[in-house]
This record gives structure tokens, sequence and C-alpha cells, in this order.
């Protein structure tokens, strides 16, 4: 039987390059018969009843209906893709990778199941239940977000090796780790795909709490898209900055200036605001409407 690539790029490498990886001498059962000298990467018929499950899993929860679906499947068809196993003792083994099909096979009323035979210590265990567990195809933002972290601060893994582990590239990998610095609220929504990646890439963008959620809550509220939510972001930065210019010092004008434009204001009959940096600035005069501005005009003996 043929290895398929179902596990993904970062888990078949890490299963393939393992240093532990060694032949295992151990009678073992192929097919309700004994054989010998069986070695670590080959694939054999073990029994349900000699595996158990991964400590590791981070995976907690499986979808019924699914792992039923899955179940008729296997009654059907076998299993294709064989799960993988590290051995403990004789006829003693605890899974990798591959605990849906391990459930399924038991609801199909299976008594042996076709698995890979590899070496891993604790730390690989952890390291490739994490990486199947996020190649998985229903997984949100969130749930990805979190095996990657647990794979940065638990398997001491650099963005760089993280990004080679599950196929990413850097910036991808670190989009993800953004997420969660986002407001709990907001992480739920994501998790229960009450709001997309994309609008939540979008609001993490915006640094106060206060305005992520005031965000959130009216995307969800008006369902808005993507890009509005883009639109909003970037006024509000913009609002920011324009409060930032106003409030700093240097932009706080002199008492000469103030009193000029007083006068000014006096002489114009309309609010008159002068900025100067103490070489160069600008006078602006504001008016209402046509016949404001002509009288500005008159002011100035501009005709």
């Amino acid at each position: 039987m043929s290895k398929k690539k179902a596990l993904g790029r970062g888990l078949n490498a890490l299963l393939s390059d393992s240093p532990l990886e060694e032949k295992l001498e151990t009678d073992v059962v192929v097919g309700g018969s004994s054989s010998s000298a069986t070695h670590t990467g080959s694939v054999i018929e073990i029994s349900l009843a000699e595996i158990e499950v991964n400590p590791f899993q981070p995976r907690e929860h499986f979808d019924k209906e699914a792992l039923q679906e899955l179940a008729e499947s296997i009654k059907v068809h076998g299993i294709i893709q064989p799960i993988t196993v590290r051995r403990l003792a004789p006829h003693q083994y605890q899974l990798i990778a591959g605990e849906r099909r391990f459930q399924a096979s038991k609801l199909a009323g299976l008594t042996e199941v076709p698995a890979y035979i590899r070496s891993a210590d604790d730390q690989q265990m952890l390291e490739m239940a994490l990486i199947e567990n996020i190649q998985r195809e229903n997984l949100n933002a969130i749930e990805i977000a979190l095996s990657y972290q647990r794979l940065i601060s638990e398997c001491h893994l650099k963005q760089d090796e993280l990004g080679d582990r599950v196929g990413k590239n850097r910036a991808t990998v670190t989009n993800y780790l953004r997420l969660l610095k986002l407001p709990p609220d907001i992480q739920i929504a994501v998790r229960d795909n009450r709001l997309s990646m994309g609008h939540a890439r979008a609001i993490i963008n915006v640094e106060n709490p206060e305005n992520q959620l005031y965000i959130f809550k009216k995307t969800v509220n008006e369902d808005l898209s993507v890009r509005k939510v883009e639109e909003l972001v970037r006024e509000l930065s913009q609002e920011k900055k324009q409060k930032e210019e106003v409030a700093s010092p240097q932009n706080q004008p002199t008492r000469e200036i103030v009193q000029l434009q007083s006068r000014l204001s006096s002489h114009f009959g309309t609010r008159v605001v002068v900025k100067s940096d103490g070489k160069k600035g600008e006078i602006k005069i504001p008016f209402l409407s046509v016949e404001d501005l002509n009288r500005v005009l008159d002011i100035l003996k501009v005709h």
C-alpha cells in the first residue's frame, strides 16, 4: 500500500524525518496471522483493542453526524488512509494521527485497522497531533491560531520553523497569531463563524480595544462587508491622527499667533486660523457662501 499525501506536507515531513525512526523487532498480527521483524514505517493491520488514543490530541469534540457518515463510508470502502501509531510495547500502540478514522472504525464494527508504525517521543507526539489538527479542512481561524501558538510555546518552534512545518509563509502565520490579541468577544465570533478571517484581520489594525469592539458590533449588526470594515478602520485611523496632530505641543499656537488670529478674526468678521512653525505657515479665512466670499474679497480689496 503506497503512502498518500493526505496528511499534508508538514506532518509527512515530520513523520518521515523523525530522528528516532529505527527498526522494531516485534511480533504483530497481519491479516490474522503472525508476522515478525516488522519495522518502523511499515503498514500493518492492528487490532483496535491494542490502540490507545493520543493524550496530546488537541481536538476534544468530534461532530457525531460527520463521524457516522465516515463510519458508513468505511463500511463500504474500508480505510483508504491508514492511521499512524507509535509502538509502546508488544501488542500495545498509541495513536499519533487519525483519531476520526479510529473512532469511525469502531462505529463501523471493524476489529482491525491499517496503520503506519512510527517512532516518536512525547514532544513529537504533541507536534504531530497539532499539525494534523491544523490540516483539517473545517478548522476556523481561531482554532488554527491557537494551534500555531501551542506549536510555538510548547514545541519551542520559531515562526519560520512553524511555517515550514505547516506549509505556510511567515506572514500567514503572523496574521493568524495576531487574531489572539483581539478582545475575547471578537475571538468567539470568529470561532463561531459569525465573523470572517477577513473582517478580523481588518479590525486588528485598530489599536484601541474599545474601537475594535465598536467596529465589530457595527459589522455584525449591519452585516458589513470586509471592504466597508476596512474603510471604517481607515476613518478611525485618520481621526486619531488628526487628534494627535492637534494635541501635539508643536502644533499649539504661540501667544503672538493667538493675538494675530484674534485681530484678523475681528477684521474679517469670521474665525481666522493662523498656523506657523516659526519659519513658514498659512492663514485660513473661511466663508459660508458666495456672498460671504465676496465680502472677504472686498475687505482684501481683491476684485
